[in-house]
């Protein structure tokens, strides 16, 4: 099993698919391969550290819940060497080159990233749509061997296929109003590691979050009293989503962006889905007919 996380900052992985990865990696040992590909320079994210410094120490803290986590980090690098900027990110020819490159390379089974807003009452962060978009753009161009070789030179007479994988949407905190799902993961056991790992993100959960609103949060003097922010979160996103209970829960929407899982494909491979989700049905009707059974 390799997945890939696609994103657009240090820390959105944390707060959307750490716990399923975490439950992969204790189910599958060695044979689980897990990176998370963050695909700006992370230097906007502050009010009293430089943009210089901020950058540094991003780096640093996805680096530290990497070691947590078990999982590999990657800083996507545009042809020329350079990571997207932050804040302003915009689909481009650089930006989809590099995201196909990274895709190419890695030849995931599944990628996660952020969902594409269809509302305009929803509100957005431009990086997470900037991503969504271009991810759904690239994807059809995963096993297309030329399309950015003007920015990836390469032997255009042999070519070998590349496969492509489930891509699946992961849920936005900033896209108020619609966020939706397919089904949904009790990771509740992982609580302790997602709270470990988010934790390591300080100069956002302590400083940033905290001081640029719509958060709601006081700033956490340890990480008892991070948990227990943390834990709102997620008490308010079941709210949000009609999910019942208490457990932490991580969910998913299926595209058709690339490979068409099955039903049956998806509860073999996704350890905790949550049985009683009433939308279920729905999803594994929808799947039938993309697959054009």
């Amino acid at each position: 099993m390799k997945v890939l996380f696609i994103h657009a900052h240090f820390d959105d992985y944390e707060f959307t698919a750490a716990g399923t990865f975490e439950l992969w990696r204790r189910k599958l040992g060695v044979a689980f391969q897990a990176k998370v590909l963050v695909c700006t320079d992370g230097r906007a994210g502050h009010h009293f550290r430089t943009r210089e410094e901020t950058g540094r120490i991003r780096l640093e803290e996805q680096a530290a819940s990497a070691a947590i986590g078990g999982y590999e980090f990657e800083l996507l690098r545009l042809a020329n060497g350079q990571a997207p900027r932050e804040a302003c990110l915009q689909v481009t020819p650089e930006l989809l080159g590099a995201l196909w490159k990274a895709i190419r390379d890695y030849e995931p089974d599944y990628i996660f990233c952020p969902p594409l807003g269809s509302d305009p009452l929803a509100g957005i962060h431009n990086d997470h749509e900037t991503i969504a978009e271009a991810v759904r753009r690239v994807a059809y161009m995963i096993n297309v061997p030329h399309a950015f070789t003007p920015e990836y030179p390469a032997d255009e007479t042999k070519s070998v296929p590349c496969k492509v994988p489930v891509i699946l949407n992961v849920y936005d905190g900033y896209m108020f109003g619609a966020n939706a799902y397919d089904f949904a993961i009790d990771v509740e056991a992982a609580f302790p590691a997602i709270g470990e790992m988010t934790w390591c993100h300080q100069s956002q959960i302590v400083e940033w979050l905290p001081w640029v609103g719509r958060h709601n949060m006081a700033p956490p003097a340890s990480l008892a009293e991070w948990m227990k922010t943390l834990r709102a979160r997620f008490d308010r996103k079941n709210r949000e989503l009609g999910i019942k209970g208490a457990s932490a829960m991580e969910v998913f929407r299926v595209t058709a962006w690339g490979t068409v899982p099955t039903m049956s494909q998806l509860a073999a491979d996704f350890p905790n889905m949550l049985p009683t989700a009433s939308n279920l049905a729905a999803l594994e009707e929808r799947l039938r007919l993309w697959s054009h059974e």
